[in-house]
């Protein structure tokens, strides 16, 4: 075990005190004012055709057994609102730049159906199109965010389609809107162009998605008061010459860059959800620690173009990948959720706070069944929450607070994947005025002791989720709350503060007022 400086950023309402971090030898030291807010959009989420993620996760359809609302999962709904969702991003992936929207509005059995090529082979029967998307997140009071197709479609195929989404006035596809159901627009305010278009969105070279960039974005126009925040296609993983090379020919053009980065030490080869060695456990937390290095290479070219940091940076496609589980379409990316899972969730999230003055959205991949998702469901009508949910759940906190940047000397773990910070925490002025402070102690074997000196307040909520196997998932049956938050009871006051006795693998939220 290794010691070495890390800046790493939190928030916390200090009431002008400084505060120190320490476990065992380990002090952190956090300025107690700070001016960077955490965009609700980190929190983020992605719902692709892809799998069960749209049927049979998100929609069952109003004739279904299951109860549901207008179509809508009942129970999935519920656990969606308790998360405060606030942005879901839509048709894909891949699957959006194959996607022809006009194939899912109008009656439903009418819709023409279609082999999803992408993923699996199955038939998409174009049951939810885009009514269906945007009244979701009507229901979900979360704003939708849009992937038009640039791989196969048309710029007057996207034109069309942000004025039936946008347009109030009696214009051609604001009549459609009607016909089909819905007087007033949405307003959908994101809008990515593309996806992945330097792979299955198109094979793209920079130099050429950047003229196509330039050219679909003069035609997805602002509508009667809907100002959209145009998403360009961005890089996969540390390729800073994608974003050179977008940001040089057209950052001037566009409000946000995404990126993608999945946590994957091997590509042929991607491991078990619930079977792995503690070599393989290390390995992968660092591999999902190399995005926090990969975010400064993208930040510190897009400063060169952009030094106000008026472009956002969006990383609306993270998470660990899996093999699928045993018996299951392979493109139908099913995987099961872990400890490990949730300890990959909540690094990340401190990550993003870390980075959130140009970090501006995140969207873990994906929201139902697919990835590394939020709920898993069946068609008995069961549902089961993973660990990754209750990690979202308990940084709920976190959407729209303050950060504040902190100087530490934490210890850290080598792995084949590289270094791996053993410790990481986030603290955070709420918009209440109240503090939360996220702990995440990665080691498998070693309680970390943190001492939060020069901390007022009283405490008022801590919890801490953890497991005693990293291995231990939640599954339908008997295993439903295998993996569970819990009251955190080894917290207390002291002269100089609090100190918390931070179990080996936990992830522990503590407020205080």
């Amino acid at each position: 075990m290794k010691m070495r400086n890390l800046r790493i950023f939190a928030a916390a309402a200090f009431f002008g005190c400084s505060l120190t971090i320490v476990a065992d030898n380990v002090t952190a030291k956090v300025a107690p004012e700070g001016h960077i807010t955490i965009a609700p959009e980190i929190y983020g989420q992605f719902a692709e055709h892809l799998g069960s993620c749209i049927y049979g996760g998100l929609w069952v359809g109003p004739e279904s057994p299951i109860p549901n609302t207008e179509g809508y999962r009942n129970d999935v709904l519920q656990a969606l609102k308790d998360l405060h969702v606030p942005v879901l991003r839509w048709p894909g992936g891949c699957f959006a730049d194959d996607y022809h929207w006009k194939d899912g509005i109008g009656p439903r059995e009418l819709r023409p159906k279609k082999q999803n090529t992408n993923w699996g082979g199955t038939i998409e029967d174009n049951s939810f199109g885009t009514h269906e998307f945007l009244n979701l997140c009507e229901l979900l009071g979360c704003e939708p965010y849009v992937s038009a197709n640039v791989g196969s479609g048309t710029v007057q195929e996207m034109e069309q389609w942000v004025e039936y989404m946008n347009s109030e006035n009696d214009t051609p596809m604001a009549r459609l809107r009607r016909q089909n159901g819905r007087d007033k627009a949405w307003g959908v305010k994101y809008l990515g162009v593309g996806n992945e278009s330097w792979g299955c969105g198109g094979n793209m070279r920079p130099e050429y998605y950047a003229d196509l960039y330039r050219h679909f974005q003069g035609f997805a126009r602002d509508i009667d008061g809907h100002n959209l925040y145009r998403i360009a296609c961005g890089a996969s993983g540390g390729d800073e010459h994608w974003t050179d090379v977008l940001m040089r020919e057209a950052g001037s053009l566009m409000q946000g860059i995404s990126m993608h980065y999945y946590t994957v030490a091997d590509w042929e080869n991607h491991g078990k959800a619930t079977k792995f060695s503690e070599d393989e456990y290390y390995e992968t937390l660092a591999t999902c620690c190399k995005m926090d290095g990969i975010i400064s290479g993208h930040e510190a070219v897009m400063d060169k173009y952009d030094p106000q940091k008026r472009v956002g940076l969006m990383v609306d496609e993270w998470g660990t990948w899996w093999d699928v589980e045993d018996g299951t379409n392979p493109g139908h990316l099913y995987q099961q959720n872990t400890m490990r899972d949730a300890i990959c969730a909540a690094l990340s999230l401190n990550i993003f706070h870390r980075h959130a003055e140009r970090v501006r959205m995140a969207n873990i991949a994906q929201i139902v069944n697919v990835l590394q998702s939020m709920i898993l469901t069946n068609m008995k009508g069961e549902m089961v929450l993973t660990p990754t949910y209750h990690v979202f759940e308990m940084y709920r906190p976190f959407q729209g607070a303050t950060v504040l940047p902190i100087e530490a000397n934490i210890p850290t773990q080598e792995s084949a994947q590289g270094t791996l910070p053993l410790l990481s925490v986030s603290a955070a002025r709420t918009t209440e005025g109240k503090t939360v402070i996220a702990i995440v102690n990665a080691s498998l074997d070693k309680e970390q002791t943190v001492d939060l000196d020069g901390l007022k307040g009283k405490l008022s909520r801590a919890r801490i989720l953890t497991s005693n196997d990293v291995r231990d998932y939640n599954d339908f049956g008997a295993r439903a709350n295998a993996v569970v938050p819990a009251t955190f009871k080894d917290v207390q006051g002291t002269q100089k503060g609090l100190s918390a006795k931070v179990p080996a693998s936990s992830i522990v939220v503590i407020g205080i007022n």
